[in-house]
């Protein structure tokens, strides 16, 4: 915890200082409001986006609070995938290479056409070796390509630090991960790129909680959180998005309590995420075997359809007490 609070007061007097040399204004953890345009967010990343949790969080929260706002969320994680298009020797055990986002971004893009793109690559980067400057090199690589390419197709990005490693796990590969935190914080002073921070947050909630009880884990494999791990990457990102009322809950479910209908609603947007995902995955098609074979979109879309009519028949349901008083009340925590 200690190491923790030291890296943290250095980063900050650091990334203080690229602000004021670049004279970029700092983006808020609180201060991007998605614009009222924007209809298709699509989220990339690699399995532990793929697994989905912390999108459905996201979604179920934020359209609890704007049932009037029509907004499609699409997960397009894909297990295994970097964005630097690194690999070990013998991944997999040698049975496949792993997919590289610059294979598939074209057909994702040209297919969904997102208005709105989160990105959350770095765990499978640094591919579990200790930090070296031309791996990192293709991580940054990778991301300020993908940049351009979201630029070019006019859409908006927001990119998301990496979750954390355990360090139980590994310190050297935990401290790649503080390191490619720390580079992608510093382009939203240095780029003005929008950057949602769970890395951080994460590294101090896991510390927190080992000093209370050694054998607490976020992650038993040291990669992929359970449920706390996803709310807590979900809760900052709806941070960011000035959703200040999710700050002091504990889980979704805590939430989500006084919403009615609100767990059946996140069932329902769990449904429907799981089923375009595998629909859209095996549309775009990608190059990692072993994925599940999604039915066509169009069958999907047919579904997803039906589903999305339950949702919003739940939405209207008012609760006991006016929408703005319990935003009020949210915002008085």
């Amino acid at each position: 915890m200690f190491y923790t609070k030291i890296a943290a007061m250095i980063r900050g007097a650091l990334l203080f200082i690229l602000s004021f040399l670049s004279g970029f204004p700092v983006f808020s953890q609180e201060g991007y409001l998605i614009p009222q345009e924007v209809h298709r967010i699509v989220f990339l990343g690699n399995s532990i986006t793929y697994s989905g949790q912390y999108i459905s969080y996201v979604e179920t929260y934020f359209r609890l609070k704007h049932p009037d706002r029509d907004m499609e969320w699409i997960n397009m994680g894909l297990p295994s995938e970097t964005v630097s298009g690194l690999s070990e020797e013998n991944h997999a055990n040698g049975a496949f290479p792993r997919p590289d986002l610059h294979e598939r971004l074209d057909r994702v893009f040209n297919q969904l056409k997102p208005d709105l793109v989160f990105v959350n690559y770095g765990m499978n980067d640094g591919i579990y070796l200790p930090l070296e400057q031309g791996r990192f090199q293709e991580y940054k690589d990778g991301l300020n390509w993908l940049d351009s390419r979201i630029s070019e197709i006019e859409a908006e990005a927001i990119y998301i630090t990496p979750p954390v490693y355990d360090p139980k796990k590994g310190a050297a590969y935990a401290n790649v991960l503080d390191n490619y935190s720390d580079w992608l914080l510093s382009r939203r002073y240095v780029q003005e790129w929008k950057v949602i921070d769970i890395h951080w947050p994460m590294r101090h909630y896991l510390e927190e909680q080992r000093a209370l009880d050694s054998t607490f884990y976020l992650a038993k494999d040291g990669v992929h959180p359970g449920e706390v791990g996803h709310w807590l990457m979900a809760k900052e990102i709806l941070l960011s998005l000035g959703e200040s009322g999710v700050r002091h809950y504990g889980d979704i479910h805590e939430a989500i309590a006084t919403f009615p209908s609100g767990e059946k609603i996140l069932e329902l947007i769990s449904k429907r995420q799981s089923l375009l995902k595998d629909a859209w995955l095996t549309s775009t098609g990608h190059l990692r075997p072993g994925m599940a074979d999604g039915i066509p979109i169009r069958e999907a879309e047919k579904k997803s359809k039906a589903i999305e009519e339950q949702i919003k028949k739940l939405l209207k349901i008012k609760f006991p007490d006016d929408l703005d008083e319990r935003n009020q009340l949210e915002n008085q925590k």
